[in-house]
């Protein structure tokens, strides 16, 4: 079927709206198996900062020191530790020092900046379903390796990690290659939110359960379960993901049809060079880069410094600090798939255009977030306040995964994993530049140095969200269309 020139798409997939995604299609049950899939890869990037507590002795002993003020706390520690000694008589302890920790915990980032945008690229020709179920199974065997590594050396522990790191880098970015030619543009935002919230759910899931298995079978049984997870979740990749619903062998004719008429003028050439110079000079994608950007400060500084925050503010003791942690991926999650599904109900009844809906999730995503940031320094004499506000963040922040998060699969659909390839490259740099002043800033003071780090985060979060609704789009940019090429 071949759409006319001028014919709204989106009116187009309205006129079929009655074939909307149910739990029995075809391109649901996709999402559920990436959903999955980003699970098992974030428990397997988390897995080594729940492990490092019981391998390194440095990390035990304050713990210990910390909870001397509660003594059945004390009492319930020392008596537990032979039991645990006794069972876990081969367990290693390494004497990490701060420094190394700071660079095996930062190579898995380098490993993904180092993969980001050629695997993007290399998607696009070759096909996503191998380069990313290659990434998910090299990450989940590098993960079942992790504990020999360590007996071996730190050197390789970095290694490891790294190359750990470009398989990461490969599987997260080429699922929007395969988003390109299975998600309906009205169904985008559901879709991809169902996916990527696996990602929240797996930081709750690794939180909550890492630590109770390492206290029960020792430290080595937390890579060797995620690993394991992650080899079976392999196997469910292979079989049920296809890079295109043409090509799908159980996909019903009905689903088949209502896919290639939505996307029908859509580009569907597989080989083509990348338009570099378009790209530099097109503002839209520069206020996508500048979104993520501000995005991963923040919520990297959530990520890497909860605990402490919780710990030092808070002053709870270890069992509830890990509990609090692990709730705002609730929240993250619950956002991130109810806001899908907000904002295709709203582009599915036309009640808002599609550059509007963006830029809506867009607003609610950095603006909510940095509010609650700015509020948090206020309000630390409020537990319950403190608890609340550090759960909205990552919550509310989860919305923009229905705005600019997705807003390559709506200029450059052609393109769209190489452009999340560099996107998420803005991140990571974002990411570490946060990291690194947080940790500077907190260094000279604690109070004034958190208040200040929630205040920068705002700044950046506002400059980010200005420059995406000054100059952010919905269209698809000419430099991303199939030129059509006349013989005579």
């Amino acid at each position: 079927m071949r759409i006319p020139v001028g014919v709204d798409v989106p009116f187009m997939c309205r006129k079929n709206a009655k074939l909307r995604p149910n739990f029995c299609s075809l391109r649901c049950g996709l999402a559920v198996v990436m959903h999955l899939s980003n699970l098992t890869m974030i428990t397997q990037r988390v897995s080594l900062s729940i492990a490092i507590i019981a391998m390194v002795n440095s990390t035990r002993q304050p713990a210990l020191l910390n909870a001397s003020a509660d003594e059945p706390l004390v009492d319930a520690l020392r008596d537990s530790s032979r039991s645990i000694k006794e069972f876990n008589t081969e367990t290693s302890v390494y004497e990490w020092s701060p420094e190394t920790q700071g660079i095996i915990f930062s190579s898995i980032s380098y490993g993904i900046i180092l993969t980001l945008i050629p695997s993007g690229y290399l998607a696009g020709i070759f096909g996503a379903k191998h380069m990313l179920g290659a990434g998910l199974l090299a990450s989940s065997l590098l993960t079942l390796f992790t504990p020999l590594a360590a007996d071996l050396g730190v050197s390789l522990v970095i290694v490891i990690r790294t190359a750990q790191g470009m398989a990461q880098g490969m599987a997260w970015t080429g699922q929007f290659t395969i988003w390109a030619k299975w998600a309906p543009p009205l169904e985008r935002s559901k879709l991809t939110s169902i996916a990527g919230s696996g990602a929240a759910f797996g930081s709750f899931l690794i939180l909550c359960v890492g630590g109770l298995i390492s206290q029960a079978l020792g430290w080595p049984f937390i890579f060797y379960i995620f690993g394991s997870i992650g080899c079976m979740c392999c196997v469910l990749w292979f079989t049920v993901i296809y890079d295109d619903p043409a090509h799908h062998p159980c996909i019903s004719l009905r689903e088949r049809e209502h896919i290639l008429s939505s996307l029908a003028q859509q580009p569907t050439s597989r080989r083509r060079s990348v338009p570099i110079k378009a790209m530099v000079r097109c503002l839209p994608l520069w206020a996508i880069f500048t979104g993520f950007f501000s995005h991963f400060w923040l919520c990297t500084i959530i990520v890497t410094y909860l605990p402490t925050y919780i710990s030092s503010v808070l002053h709870v003791n270890i069992r509830e600090s890990g509990v609090l942690s692990s709730l705002p991926y609730v929240a993250a999650s619950t956002c991130t798939i109810l806001g899908g599904q907000l904002a295709d109900f709203l582009l599915s009844r036309n009640l808002l255009r599609l550059i509007t809906v963006r830029k809506l999730f867009s607003s609610l995503g950095l603006l909510l977030p940095s509010l609650c940031a700015v509020a948090l320094p206020f309000v630390a004499s409020s537990y319950l306040t403190t608890i609340v506000l550090l759960i909205l963040i990552p919550g509310t922040s989860n919305l923009c995964d229905s705005g600019f998060i997705i807003n390559t699969l709506d200029v450059a659909p052609r393109y769209a994993s190489f452009l999340m390839g560099i996107s998420r490259g803005f991140g990571l740099v974002a990411g570490i530049i946060s990291s690194t002043a947080t940790g500077f800033l907190i260094s000279q003071d604690s109070v004034s140095g958190w208040r200040n780090v929630f205040f920068l985060s705002a700044a950046v979060n506002m400059f980010g969200l200005v420059f995406y609704l000054t100059f952010g789009q919905a269209e698809i940019q000419d430099w991303a269309k199939e030129r059509t090429l006349t013989r005579l």
